[in-house]
């Protein structure tokens, strides 16, 4: 009996180390190889796009033809495609991050309560002995307690210092965590913004590429008759749409390429380049503008969506500067993730998208500058000139490289390649409105 219950003893301590050593070293591993694999596929689909990307720009060269638009059409789309896929496996790599941080942050702030219900106890205590010393004191014959009273009262606060200190460190620990999740959010906010910029950029393709069909019958003929047709063309350039949201009005491309060469010629910004970040910028996706509308519901008025401690206010002085209804004065929406949950913070303003902190250091410079004295961030002419003004101040220069870096400023706030489709989109739209602009 004895024999078989030491098996027993045994094989339990076997399963305990099993359990407490084996499993949870095989999760992190897992854990481990699931990363290693994200971060090789990232690296896989990379290469892929520098591939096609290459082969776009071998294509490009080729004489004007049918196929060879078809070609690029279709090699874009494929480019496009993979840039989606890279976009999600970035968004599942950050949202693992972000999960992990939240949830640190919530054992954090749970250790930081029960240390200050023990400091509150200490204090207690030590109220407690302080009395007791003073009776003790009292009393004829109580020197003796009292002393070890006071000793008792020593030995509290020391403990005190410690449960001080431990709470100290933990609030710095905390500040640092809550500062990586912002960071995390902000990370997650771009993302979920490129990754509206791609889906609507494949959208923009695969439909030029069937109006290129239904035009041409699928003719070369038919094709070269269209590029040959100057006059044709360039009044289609003129009157086609160009879309901007928040401003009251449309306008076509004629009208949009008059007003950026006006701001050009302010700040030595290229036309093109202002049109296509502003082309960017108002297309972001469906949140731009659809926020703190008359009849919206409350979670999307700006006191829900704006940043309280940063943007908030000066929205309530830009509202009232203008004379407008600060409760019903279109801004964007936040980015919400797969789950629905918000991401980040709304409340950019016009087809600039200027978040009203920002507003407020370009607003003087743009009303100097226009003569006019004072900004309107959803006038049309202001939002080009405010773009190109912080433009110019992030480098842009004519360049490629120059403009390339101002670009990916304009939009994250430093040259941070995570986001370097944003950039990338803006100098290749920027070159097929140079091509538009050329041809009025």
């Amino acid at each position: 009996m004895n024999t078989i219950s030491s098996f027993l003893k045994k094989i339990l301590l076997l399963f305990l180390i099993v359990v407490l050593f084996v499993t949870p070293f095989n999760f992190v591993l897992a854990g481990n190889e699931t990363q290693v694999q994200l971060e090789q596929e990232l690296k896989d689909i990379q290469q892929q796009i520098d591939q096609y990307t290459k082969e776009l720009s071998q294509t490009q060269s080729q004489k004007s033809t049918l196929n060879a638009k078809i070609s690029q059409l279709q090699t874009r789309q494929k480019t496009l495609n993979l840039q989606i896929k890279q976009t999600s496996l970035q968004l599942t790599k950050i949202s693992s991050q972000l999960t992990a941080t939240e949830s640190d942050i919530e054992n954090s702030l749970l250790k930081q309560q029960n240390l200050k219900k023990e400091i509150g106890g200490i204090l207690r205590q030590m109220n407690t002995t302080s009395d007791n010393v003073l009776v003790q004191l009292a009393s004829m014959n109580g020197l003796s307690d009292a002393y070890n009273k006071i000793r008792e009262y020593g030995n509290l606060t020391r403990e005190l210092e410690i449960v001080l200190k431990q709470n100290q460190i933990l609030t710095i620990e905390l500040t640092d965590k809550q500062v990586k999740l912002e960071d995390q959010k902000i990370e997650t906010d771009n993302l979920l913004k490129i990754s509206s910029i791609q889906k609507a950029s494949l959208g923009e393709s695969l439909s030029e590429q069937n109006s290129l069909l239904v035009k041409t019958k699928g003719l070369e003929s038919n094709y070269q008759a269209v590029i040959n047709d100057k006059k044709k063309r360039a009044a289609e350039i003129r009157n086609r749409i160009y879309e901007l949201f928040n401003t009251g009005k449309q306008i076509d491309f004629g009208q949009a390429v008059d007003i950026a060469k006006w701001a050009s010629g302010l700040t030595g910004v290229r036309a093109a380049l202002l049109l296509a970040i502003l082309t960017q910028e108002s297309n972001l996706g469906k949140n731009v503008g659809t926020c703190n509308r008359a009849g919206d519901p409350e979670e999307k008025s700006w006191k829900v969506i704006m940043k309280p401690t940063r943007d908030q206010e000066p929205f309530l002085q830009i509202t009232k500067d203008l004379g407008l209804d600060t409760d019903t004065t279109p801004v964007s929406c936040p980015m919400h993730d797969k789950n629905g949950k918000q991401v980040g913070w709304g409340g950019a303003m016009g087809p600039a998208q200027f978040i009203p902190s920002t507003w407020m250091g370009y607003k003087n410079k743009v009303g100097a500058l226009s003569g006019k004295g004072f900004a309107n961030p959803w006038d049309i002419r202001d939002a080009f000139l405010a773009s190109a003004i912080k433009l110019k101040s992030d480098g842009a220069d004519g360049t490629d490289d120059g403009d390339w870096k101002a670009a990916l400023r304009y939009f994250a706030g430093s040259v941070n390649l995570t986001y370097r489709f944003y950039a990338d989109n803006v100098l290749a739209t920027a070159k097929k409105y140079q091509v538009d602009i050329d041809e009025l």
